[in-house]
């Protein structure tokens, strides 16, 4: 989530907000999600010492101490002020905590604050944070407030900065600070597993326009129409992968786009981020621990770039963004369109791999209760998907709350990524939620699979 808001003149496209006797579980439901994206905030900075909080492990990031005081600080502007109307806590640092007024490579040289007052003022504004979501009503014709909209907003905001300190984590040297157990292993119908599944053409509605806290990007529902199409089962793994490394694809010019050959020769790429050969096999560095490369595991840390050529090499594609979605949400029996690939349920442990619950991906054709009903597995988790997609808006998108979420990155620049990945908590993951980032970017949890036409 971007931030520096400039609020929009309309509410989101929904449907009538919760009557009062739905107002206390939406309370409930979003003061756990508050609390779990602190706690999981607390892990991630508690983890490391004062020197690695404020200091800069990679241009790419912020430190880890901007992210806590920035989570704070949004919060306080649109609990505190936005949804209570209170006066600015401390106004002087809404300038230091601008992502649109200080790029993260400059962040370092700001006057920030320093870890034990960045901890001291996220707390204080949580708890006020609290009191304003016990206090407030949650139905009525109020757009912010309506469904609790804010309060999720703010902890999809929360969340989704943890999952950027979390790549912070992964990109910072020395050893290991981070601990999560390994995913379970793929069922035992794996390895027999069609390699593709064919999704039948025709319309299919993709978008919401009733999930409360759905942001503007996913919205409004609307149809879509597609040819058939195949898709992989499964995401690329690290061993097909491979074989696209060692078949020369970094060094093929014919499998690149003009943009992605010029980035490969510039950097003198030969495989995925953190991937390196030593006596004759595959090493990465996985959050500060050395390991064989899996060959089961879908492939991580790949630019849109890399996707793409691999995608050619491969004889296929990537999918577009309404493929993707349909794959993952139409339901062939009943014409509708699902909130996730196993149904309308929320996440389980059992479904997907998601919430930094593991720190990695698991293998390919795991979870089998998280299958769409066309038996397309691991669409939600794991790994971000490149698709072919710019991020473009909806027919009838309306900017809400603000314009600088989404509408000004709107264009060829940033293509969409979906699905979620390990490190994404299920509050931000859903079958219509929307990721985005430049072609080139290889440090986030980002993978793909791929597709062809019939």
């Amino acid at each position: 989530m971007t931030d520096s808001p400039t609020p929009a003149a309309s509410g989101p496209h929904s449907t009538a907000g919760p009557d009062e006797a739905d107002t206390e579980a939406l309370r409930q439901r979003a003061l756990t999600a508050l609390l779990t994206a602190r706690e999981r905030t607390t892990l991630l900075t508690d983890s490391v010492d004062d020197h690695e909080l404020t200091a800069q492990h990679s241009p790419l990031m912020s430190p880890l101490v901007w992210d806590l005081a920035h989570i704070g600080n949004q919060e306080e502007l649109w609990l505190l002020r936005g949804v209570a109307g209170r006066e600015a806590m401390r106004p002087e640092i809404d300038g230091l905590y601008d992502a649109f007024e200080h790029p993260r490579a400059t962040r370092p040289s700001l006057p920030l604050l320093a870890p034990a007052e960045a901890r001291t003022y996220a707390a204080e504004v949580r708890g006020r944070a609290l009191d304003v979501l016990d206090g407030t009503a949650l139905h009525g014709d109020r757009p912010l407030v309506r469904a609790g909209f804010a309060f999720g907003m703010i902890a999809q905001h929360e969340q989704q900065h943890d999952e950027t300190m979390l790549i912070t984590h992964q990109l910072r040297s020395g050893p290991a600070v981070l601990t999560a157990p390994v995913p379970p292993p793929a069922p035992a119908d794996a390895a027999g597993l069609p390699a593709e599944v064919l999704v039948p053409g025709g319309p299919f509605t993709m978008g919401t326009s009733t999930e409360p806290w759905a942001l503007d990007n996913e919205r409004p529902a609307h149809v879509r129409d597609v040819p058939d199409f195949f898709i992989d089962t499964a995401p690329v793994t690290c061993g097909a992968y491979q074989g696209f490394v060692e078949d020369g694809g970094y060094t093929e010019r014919r499998w690149w786009a003009p943009e992605g050959w010029a980035m490969v020769r510039e950097h003198e790429l030969t495989a995925p981020l953190f991937w390196y050969r030593d006596a004759g096999q595959w090493l990465r560095r996985r959050f500060g621990v050395t390991e064989t490369v899996p060959e089961t595991e879908p492939v991580l840390h790949v630019s849109w770039y890399e996707a793409d050529a691999y995608a050619r090499w491969a004889g296929r594609r990537l999918p577009s963004e309404a493929e993707w979605e349909k794959a993952a949400r139409h339901d062939p029996a009943s014409g509708r369109s699902l909130r996730y690939p196993w149904g309308d349920e929320d996440p389980t442990p059992e479904r997907s791999n998601l919430g930094q619950r593991h720190l990695r991906p698991a293998p390919a054709g795991a979870y089998a209760a998280g299958e769409s009903p066309l038996g397309v597995r691991q669409l939600i988790g794991d790994v971000w998907e490149w698709t072919s997609s710019d991020f473009l808006p909806y027919p009838g998108f309306a900017a809400f709350p603000y314009r600088e979420y989404s509408e000004v990155f709107f264009g060829p620049a940033h293509k969409v990524l979906r699905g979620g990945s390990f490190a994404v908590d299920p509050v931000a993951c859903r079958g219509t939620f929307r990721n985005w980032d430049l072609p080139v970017r290889r440090q986030i949890f980002s993978g793909f699979r791929t597709a062809r036409d019939l």
